[in-house]
């Protein structure tokens, strides 16, 4: 694939910061049977830093799905439709609009290329457009044109969810122990994806045993299944049992013929009185339908999809297509959960850098006093990351934001020594600078200068501890310093004549006791700053497993409501199949709701 690595942002970017596209860009080429995905469009979506409500349309080609793209962008004109028998759109085209109706929230419009064009030759990229649409949606349009039949439905069936499955697991993935997941795919869909059938140039009454129907009915009754006898065609139920599976959510919408022949191949051009009115209002009713129905484009887990994400799960798809992979919903979230958390993880180092900057004034007098402003600095941190984060597996993006956060916590320690260590030097030269001239000068040697210079020393030492500012390095500093002039104080003690000998021993065993009494405070500060830090990383420790306990339960309740959510569409389904009298697929059915409630109860207990 000729995109690869991070996504650079470039001048289209700025055009699409205000969701202002003039026109559709192609998001992945179809070129000589070769899907490639378009850097101008990545760039594009990376800007998007609204939720997305994505709609892909598929289908046949030339059935009039790019009018339909363009009435939901609000344009007449935008994405190619085309006046002849050859299809235009090749590939995906994306326009990227404001959503009519949620507010900060962005439409995204997925235009792809004809399916089962006869000049493509090779239909095997039906199946990877297909895919991508599906996969890439939050809700899927398909269109084709006159009635439901059971062609129609072989034509979704076989040339389109059957390939997007076999053909991709034969073509992809020969290995045969390597298999396609179905069902995964299927709850995938299920779970996020809302199927929209259209048909166009629908000619019949809706009307079932002479009693008038909605399209939603006429669809659901379409579908039904079907007693098979020995003179039914084999198979004859698998295309509805397979769009019944794979879409528990339906709609509807039949289309008029929109004009007169003489003006099909003039649809850009030709005013709304020029088309038919029945053909204007169910237009009307599907783009309503589209802007008040349509949904975020969420993943498991709740994750609502903006920009960046929707480029992220767009590369990794078309990559694993392109090197002989699957491309599995799961697999892309598990790649879009390693950048999200990343990017999650320098979210919370950056607000803590910035916190302490802001709220963090160095030297602090005590490490506890640094460790109460650090504490919420940390917290608050820790939720960016929770906030921005997402399938964390064995919370590993956060055990590597822990230990980023020791590292940083300690850094400051350090830096709130050296500052303090700094400060405390230039403060003692400052203070002491002038006793050391007067030594200098012999202003204590004489008898009696010893005490005067323990004197002088002690105003000064006075003066040193009232400074406000010095931090906890204080007290160590001080006492280096008097360590450093030792020598000085035991020459004045010696050459002073008026002291006895006895004295000045006395005096020698006086600074002796001293100098332990305050090696053993500095040692007991040392074991005291030692257990604080100690306690701080408890601390810390808890407030990770608390926060990240939260998340859990947070995204358990999710899980529920999307089980939920899938079980009530299974149970329907069941429903469905008992009228039908189908009680062999009604049982098979119930174990998928038994696995269902299973793997509930145990999200339940964990």
């Amino acid at each position: 694939m000729r995109y690869m690595g991070p996504f650079p942002a470039k001048s289209t970017v700025e055009m699409a910061s205000e969701i202002n596209m003039p026109g559709p860009v192609c998001l992945i080429e179809n070129s000589d049977q070769e899907l490639v995905v378009k850097q101008e469009a990545l760039d594009i979506l990376s800007a998007i830093k609204q939720p997305v409500v994505v709609v892909a349309i598929v289908g046949l080609y030339r059935t009039g799905k790019s009018y339909l793209m363009n009435k939901l962008a609000g344009k007449q004109k935008g994405f190619p439709l085309g006046s002849t028998v050859q299809s235009h759109t090749k590939g995906i085209w994306m326009w990227c609009v404001p959503h009519p109706e949620k507010k900060e929230h962005t439409l995204v419009l997925l235009d792809t290329e004809g399916l089962g064009d006869v000049e493509k030759g090779d239909n095997q990229n039906d199946c990877w457009i297909f895919a991508l649409a599906v996969l890439l949606s939050s809700t899927f349009i398909y269109n084709s044109i006159g009635i439901i039949n059971q062609q129609a439905m072989d034509q979704l069936h076989h040339t389109l969810l059957r390939k997007s499955v076999s053909e991709l697991r034969f073509h992809v993935c020969p290995n045969l122990q390597y298999q396609f997941n179905l069902m995964s795919l299927q709850i995938s869909i299920s779970a996020s994806t809302f199927f929209v059938w259209t048909l166009r140039d629908f000619s019949l009454e809706l009307e079932i045993n002479g009693k008038p129907v909605t399209p939603d009915e006429y669809l659901e009754n379409s579908l039904a299944l079907i007693k098979e006898t020995d003179k039914t065609p084999k198979n004859l139920n698998e295309s509805r049992k397979c769009i019944r599976k794979f879409f528990p959510e339906k709609k509807c919408f039949v289309f008029d013929r929109p004009a007169d022949k003489t003006y099909l191949s003039k649809l850009e051009t030709i005013t709304e009185g020029d088309l038919s009115k029945e053909f204007v209002e169910q237009v009307g009713e599907f783009t309503s339908y589209i802007f008040s129905s349509a949904k975020v484009k969420t993943l498991s887990g709740g994750l609502k999809v903006d920009g960046p994400r929707l480029q992220s799960l767009v590369v990794t798809y078309v990559n694993a297509i392109r090197s002989g992979e699957l491309p599995c919903m799961e697999n892309a979230v598990l790649a879009l959960a390693q950048i999200e958390n990343s990017a999650a993880v320098q979210k919370a180092i950056e607000h803590y850098e910035e916190q302490i900057k802001q709220k963090v004034q160095l030297p602090t007098e005590t490490l506890q006093e640094l460790l109460d402003f650090l504490r919420p600095i940390e917290r608050e941190a820790l939720e960016v990351f929770m906030k921005n984060s997402f399938k964390d597996v064995d919370q590993m993006f956060q055990k590597e934001l822990k230990d980023l956060l020791d590292a940083r916590q300690d850094a400051v320690v350090k830096k709130n020594i050296d500052v303090s260590s700094a400060h405390c030097s230039d403060l003692l030269q400052d203070i002491f600078g002038p006793l050391e001239e007067e030594v200098k000068q012999g202003t204590f040697s004489k008898p009696g200068g010893y005490f005067l210079f323990l004197q002088r020393k002690q105003e000064l030492e006075k003066k040193y501890n009232q400074a406000p500012g010095k931090g906890l390095q204080a007290e160590k500093m001080l006492k280096a310093y008097f360590e450093s002039k030792e020598g000085v104080a035991a020459t004045l003690l010696k050459m002073d004549q008026s002291l006895t000998e006895k004295e000045k021993e006395i005096e020698v065993e006086r600074i002796k006791a001293e100098a332990a009494e305050a090696a053993n405070r500095e040692l007991k500060e040392m074991q005291t700053m030692q257990a604080q830090m100690m306690e701080e990383k408890e601390k810390s420790h808890r407030e990770h497993v608390r926060q990240l306990a939260e998340k859990m339960q947070q995204e358990q309740r999710q899980f529920m409501a999307e089980q939920q959510n899938l079980l009530f569409l299974k149970l329907q389904e069941q429903e469905r199949l008992l009228k039908e009298g189908f009680e062999k697929e009604s049982r098979k059915l119930q174990e998928e709701i038994e696995k269902i409630k299973s793997s509930s109860s145990s999200c339940t207990i964990l």
